[in-house]
């Protein structure tokens, strides 16, 4: 057993959740920022997580570990909310790891979307749940004060994202460095920071949220903007209108949520970051890796600038979203 095995053996037993044995580490997908393990433990399967310092990606990109320990208060913060929201959190354990629970039997809603099980009812669920979140921490000071984590939420989304872009184009900079500026300044409500279906389990009570290493007190628009922006690059990929249809039902029900501001605002704001994300998704320092064949990569891109160049509330982005050119 490697060092990293080593220690999260001793964290585990140091918690209370195994006894003397040693149990396997079975590697799960973690994705660019993390490493993840399935541990068995006499009281049944637990997941552990541990955060990278440098983020498995071509480019060098390089983020606090310390984020571990936002994404634990934002999964007991999101399931104070509603418990169905996120999976319960076990322990804290050394090097900003910590175990929760396994959920078994939830798949993964990127590979359902993927496989052609697309639900726009689900999708709608997700977005009642992230407006429920931001609902909840709209202009809480105590929430506020637990998520001051702006320099993470810079370095893992506003540097990569909007700022390595305006970087390399100057035709699209100062619009890029406006939406960053406004995102970095922005405390609004408690935001995930990565809501893309691949961190979205499919439970049989709706979806469960995975992933809150990027928990900030930012704009929501963010949170809405960011799972939009994935449902319409998988509508060019895949080539199919149901996930356009799911994309408009998710950003539906999240406007029905919002009690916190006016809703039309909230969608301007978001539609300038998806037009932003999408954008970066193909230019900026993590593509989008399914999309690789040139022709799509050129439909993300000539809209996305586009609605840089003339933004459009995210409803109207979605529901002007063209899958393929003639």
């Amino acid at each position: 057993m490697d060092t990293a095995g080593a220690d999260i053996v001793e964290g585990l037993r140091g918690a209370g959740l195994i006894g003397t044995e040693a149990p396997a580490l079975e590697p799960l997908t973690g994705g660019v920022s993390c490493d993840v393990w399935k541990v068995e433990t006499a009281a049944g399967p637990i997941v552990v997580k541990r955060p990278l310092e440098q983020l498995r990606v071509a480019a060098e990109w390089h983020a606090p570990v310390e984020r571990g320990a936002s994404e634990v208060r934002w999964l007991k913060r999101a399931r104070g909310v509603d418990p169905r929201i996120a999976p319960e959190v076990l322990a804290e354990l050394p090097h900003y790891g910590f175990a929760m629970r396994f959920l078994p039997d939830c798949p993964v809603w990127k590979d359902e979307l993927i496989a052609g099980r697309v639900d726009a009812d689900f999708a709608a669920m997700v977005g009642a749940r992230i407006a429920a979140v931001h609902a909840a921490t709209a202009n809480s000071a105590a929430d506020r004060d637990a998520f001051s984590t702006q320099a993470m939420f810079r370095a893992l989304r506003v540097d990569p994202f909007l700022l390595h872009v305006a970087d390399h184009d100057a035709e699209l900079a100062p619009v890029l460095r406006e939406l960053a500026g406004a995102l970095s300044a922005a405390k609004i409500a408690l935001v995930h920071g990565d809501v893309s279906p691949k961190n979205i389990l499919v439970a049989p009570d709706g979806p469960v949220f995975l992933d809150a290493e990027c928990a900030v007190y930012g704009d929501p628009a963010f949170d809405l903007a960011f799972c939009t922006t994935h449902l319409l690059l998988k509508a060019v990929w895949l080539d199919d209108a149901r996930l356009g249809a799911a994309a408009a039902a998710l950003v539906a029900a999240y406007r029905a949520g919002i009690d916190w501001e006016a809703p039309d605002g909230l969608l301007l704001r978001a539609g300038g970051l998806t037009a932003a994300l999408l954008l970066a998704r193909v230019e900026g320092k993590s593509p989008a890796p399914y999309l690789t064949d040139p022709e799509h990569k050129r439909i993300v891109r000539d809209q996305a600038r586009a609605l840089l160049r003339d933004p459009a509330p995210v409803d109207a982005l979605v529901a002007n979203w063209k899958r393929t050119f003639a």
